[in-house]
């Protein structure tokens, strides 16, 4: 009897070492080695140029500018897709739309267009075109034709008066 309590004992022994062993080989995947497969990732999209990555604990937070709110949810949904992150702080922010810069080649063509007509004075916003001062009946559509062709949004033409 002795001698099969020691045999019982050393085989629960046996497999309480085994136990342990084998769990200890899955031990889940450290938070450097999460960074380096997330930055990896996000290396492949030009939109993620200026995205910081700090993992604690499983949890990527993901900070810096992007170019738009679909780039952020695409760099979110990527990150997420890593093997290993429990969860994603997206706190990316979308780049300000500049919209100042879209005027300047406007307004310079606006300024060529009108040069023709010293009474009409123009300017642009946000894409369109305003018109204020005089102008002659007949070159009215030389005007208009010549502004439409510079794709604005909009010409508005209300302020001008017609003579």
């Amino acid at each position: 009897m002795k001698n099969l309590m020691n045999k019982l004992t050393i085989v629960v022994m046996v497999f309480a070492i085994a136990g342990t062993a084998f769990t200890g080989c899955k031990s889940k995947p450290k938070d450097a080695d999460l960074k380096a497969a997330i930055e990896t990732a996000l290396q492949a999209n030009p939109n993620a140029s200026a995205a910081t990555v700090i993992v604690d604990d499983g949890v990527a937070t993901l900070s810096g500018q992007v170019p738009n709110e679909a780039a952020k949810d695409e760099l979110g949904k990527t990150t997420a897709a890593i093997a290993g992150v429990k969860s994603v702080v997206n706190n990316l922010t979308p780049a300000a739309p500049v919209d100042i810069a879209m005027d300047d080649p406007l307004t310079a063509a606006v300024k060529d267009a009108t040069k023709d007509f010293p009474t009409v004075s123009a300017t642009v916003s946000a894409g369109v075109i305003t018109l204020t001062g005089e102008i002659q009946k007949a070159n009215l559509q030389k005007l208009m034709m010549a502004l439409q062709a510079l794709k604005p949004k909009k010409v508005d033409n209300s302020q001008l008066v017609i003579k």
